[in-house]
């Protein structure tokens, strides 16, 4: 097939082919062999009709929007492997029309990879913020150890805030009890915010043995729509008032919650600890401000199907995450009382985003000629495999290409981030100097190019460019098989149906 090609705005670009009588034939031929089985024709058996047969039956152009389809397939298919265009979908397909010489045509219209517009990320002048550990910090850590080894002790005085109440309850509207509102034996922790609010502080000031009504009003947004809004009453019965009493801070104490003889030794690990976290914590935001920096400086139109295809695998994801808990989206949508479309626009509010810190990342490793080699791989996967405590050979029988991808990921990402930080901490060029990503001493590795995580060829979706079958044609039209979509790939090509109608009678 030949063609030609026209660059039109927001990182789009046509493509006009013409296929040959020849190129169209093969394509009516192979829609015939997969399709013929379909066809009733009187005479035959089911799936032994004659092409020209069916033609007569049905129309000369029975074949013709499936064939046109495979066409556009096979044109995707050429487009990407050429590597000339990185598309991220395919958008339409126009002016499809048979041709004088029993050729089609037909314009296909993509989306590309848009270009980026590096900011200079070499002296930006981003500084790193220590975050510090102080004396505070370290005794309000064991403060929390301490609460978690009290002991609840009964008193015969009033509850206070802070005081546990050991209490019965039966919740009722209108005098009939309602589901879910009541309990025994129920340890409430006053001021804990447990229950809704105004039920706690009714409780201050009750001993055990007291008969307590708490009126209270459930929230607007309460799940339950029996109960939201409206106003319950709660008849308990306090058992008992409970209050803590936290251990003494002592050797004693260090020894039982550690595996130090003395409270100092523990202090000091428990300093040493919360500055290795503190310095972990200081250096993410480091780097993520290098890489907060380095976007805002770059420019790039992100053109709206991968808007839309980020959100979509956000919410893919965030559906997967809620799997691992047990939970399914719909069951989530019903109780936060949303529907899919407005879970997928909250997520475009911040697709845009993720999109341009992809994309601007993407080009700082082309920029930088960052590589990856077979060595790196094996050597992460044996790291992991130690650290798992399996042999390499048992990690890696367990290995999916998920996880393998983000093997990947995490070796480029963690050259991606030192390049940054060493070009962060380089002098800002002068005027007329070449910038970081020109640098002629940027580094390099002697691999083969990293393994990517995504693949470049777009997911493809059903795309019917040519006229249906005429008027006097009868039998459904099946749509071309179409492959599972793997998540975080390029956004999917739009499904389109554009009718034409053919110059020629015959569809040869």
């Amino acid at each position: 097939m030949n063609y030609t090609v026209e660059k039109l705005e927001k990182s789009q670009i046509k493509f006009n082919y013409t296929a040959s009588a020849e190129d169209y034939n093969q394509a009516v031929v192979a829609v015939y062999n997969r399709t013929k089985g379909k066809y009733n024709v009187p005479g035959f058996r089911k799936g032994h009709a004659p092409r020209k047969v069916i033609e007569g039956m049905y129309g000369p152009f029975v074949f013709f929007s499936d064939a046109v389809n495979d066409l556009v397939d096979k044109a995707l298919d050429e487009i990407e492997k050429s590597g000339e265009s990185d598309i991220v979908s395919a958008d339409s397909v126009d002016d499809v029309d048979t041709l004088e010489d029993g050729g089609v045509k037909f314009a296909l219209t993509v989306t590309v990879k848009p270009e980026v517009k590096l900011g200079e990320y070499r002296g930006m002048g981003v500084e790193k913020k220590e975050e510090t550990v102080s004396d505070k910090d370290v005794e309000d850590f064991i403060g929390n150890q301490q609460l978690k080894q009290a002991r609840l002790i009964d008193i015969d005085g009033e509850a206070q805030t802070g005081n546990t109440v050991t209490i019965d309850f039966v919740g009722t509207q209108d005098g009939v009890a309602f589901d879910g509102g009541s309990g025994n034996d129920y340890d409430l922790e006053l001021g804990s915010g447990t229950f809704i609010p105004g039920f706690e502080e009714q409780l201050v000031g009750v001993k055990a043995g007291d008969k307590k009504d708490v009126v209270v009003t459930f929230p607007e947004n309460y799940g339950a729509e029996n109960l939201a809004g409206k106003e319950a009453k709660f008849e308990c019965t306090v058992k008992a008032v409970k209050k803590k009493e936290l251990p003494a801070l002592d050797d004693e104490f260090a020894k039982d919650i550690s595996e130090f003889s003395t409270l100092e030794e523990y202090r000091a690990d428990v300093r040493a600890t919360l500055e290795k976290e503190a310095a972990k914590r200081s250096e993410r935001a480091y780097e993520d401000a290098i890489a907060d920096k380095l976007v805002e400086l770059s420019e790039v139109e992100i053109p709206k199907s991968m808007i839309e295809q980020e959100a979509r695998d956000m919410v893919r994801d965030f559906e997967t995450r809620l799997s691992y808990q047990g939970l399914k989206l719909d069951q989530y949508l019903e109780y936060v009382k949303m529907t899919r479309e407005q879970l997928l626009d909250e997520y475009r509010q911040g697709a845009e985003q993720r999109v341009k810190v992809r994309l601007v990342m993407e080009a700082v490793v082309e920029k930088e000629n960052l590589q990856i080699s077979d060595d790196e791989i094996n050597a992460k996967i044996a790291e992991i495999a130690e650290e798992s405590s399996m042999t390499e050979e048992e990690y890696r029988k367990k290995l999916d290409r998920d996880e393998f991808d983000y093997i990947v990921n995490s070796i480029m990402s963690a050259k991606l981030i030192k390049v940054l930080k060493e070009r962060n901490e380089q002098p800002a060029p002068a005027e007329g100097e070449k910038a970081a990503s020109d640098n002629a001493d940027a580094p390099k590795t002697e691999a083969k190019p990293a393994k990517k995580p995504a693949a470049k060829k777009p997911a493809k979706k059903e795309t019917a460019p040519a006229e249906e079958a005429p008027a006097d044609a009868t039998p459904a039209e099946e749509s071309p098989e179409q492959p599972a979509e793997e998540p975080k790939k390029k956004a999917p090509a739009k499904k389109t149906t554009k009718k034409a109608e053919p110059k020629t009678d015959s569809a040869e």
